[in-house]
């Protein structure tokens, strides 16, 4: 039997934080959330996630700040992260192709390819 994948969604919406949960716990994933990227790096850090959900434009603490502090941690520096954003994309890529992300998800999305694109990075 496979052992379920944890995801985390670091997202300051709480409505797409909830979307996001009730779909994947639809395709048998356990998802943890943070509204922020400060929370996130915490709750990254003590749950371990197998994949993170990262949005880039937030208050507090934004998307590639959250990233830089995750990727500085010794259990957290190599999880996946797969950035959402809607924000001018060749830009982003730019600043993340230095990072390592897994990949980048453009909003508005479809569910479906997001889901698609999450089993592609944890080989499912």
């Amino acid at each position: 039997m496979d052992v379920q994948k944890k995801i985390l969604v670091i997202d300051d919406e709480e409505d797409m934080q909830k979307l996001l949960k009730m779909r994947f716990e639809q395709e048998n994933f356990k998802v943890v959330t943070a509204g922020d990227g400060d929370v996130g790096v915490k709750v990254a850090e003590q749950e371990v996630p197998d994949l993170i959900i990262l949005d880039i434009m937030m208050p507090k603490m934004d998307g590639y700040t959250c990233l830089k502090e995750i990727r500085k941690l010794p259990k957290t520096k190599n999880i996946p992260i797969l950035v959402l954003s809607g924000k001018e994309e060749e830009k982003v890529r730019d600043l993340f192709a230095f990072q390592k992300i897994s990949g980048y998800v453009e909003k508005p999305f479809e569910l479906d390819i997001l889901v698609m694109k999450i089993k592609e990075i944890l080989k499912m």
